[in-house]
């Protein structure tokens, strides 16, 4: 990968009933080139909207991939990854860092109306399944939308200089973590 090409990552850290998502374009070299941000409702439906429109907002055409921390963003606040490519056109790339079963019994339990289980586990189900790829000794789970999968290993293993975080989506959690200490 040139050394010049970006990623937008975005990240959420939230406190409260408000989640702050802070998005970071990085190139492949590591050097950060520029910040979003946004908020969407803990518990919400909000947070592919806002995505979309930080990608927008931020309407940078040399930004060539969308990472996203997670699919369910501020307390199962579930990403629609197709939605988010479609609107964005940009491939999207959701990254997970932890193994698990799946999420259909934490929203179940989560949620008491079941119009909101049933709405949270379509979105959900309608995602693309995760796929592990080892990046420097680590396992993260990648779920891809407008890339092939393999591809979409070589976009994240590109832009995770160490350990296993791609760098946009590091940077950007340290930028919304900031935003919600700063409360």
């Amino acid at each position: 990968m040139k050394a010049g090409a970006r990623a937008l990552g975005i990240a959420e850290s939230y406190r409260h009933s408000t989640s702050h998502l802070a998005g970071t374009v990085v190139r492949a070299s590591r050097v950060v080139d520029g910040f979003v941000f946004d908020t969407c409702t803990v518990g919400g439906r909000d947070a592919t909207e806002t995505i979309c429109a930080m990608v927008d907002r931020l309407d940078r055409e040399d930004v060539r991939y969308l990472l996203v921390a997670g699919i369910a963003p501020a307390w199962f606040n579930v990403l629609d990854l197709h939605a988010i490519q479609g609107r964005t056109d940009l491939p999207t790339i959701s990254v997970t860092f932890e193994s698990s079963t799946g999420l259909a019994d934490a929203i179940r339990e989560a949620f008491d109306d079941p119009e909101t289980v049933r709405d949270r586990l379509d979105t959900y189900r309608a995602q693309p399944d995760r796929r592990p790829v080892t990046v420097n000794g680590e396992t993260v789970y990648v779920r891809a939308v407008g890339i092939e999968d393999d591809a979409a290993a070589d976009v994240v293993r590109a832009f995770t200089p160490e350990g296993g975080r791609p760098e946009p989506l590091r940077v950007a959690r340290l930028a919304a973590r900031g935003l919600v200490d700063a409360e």
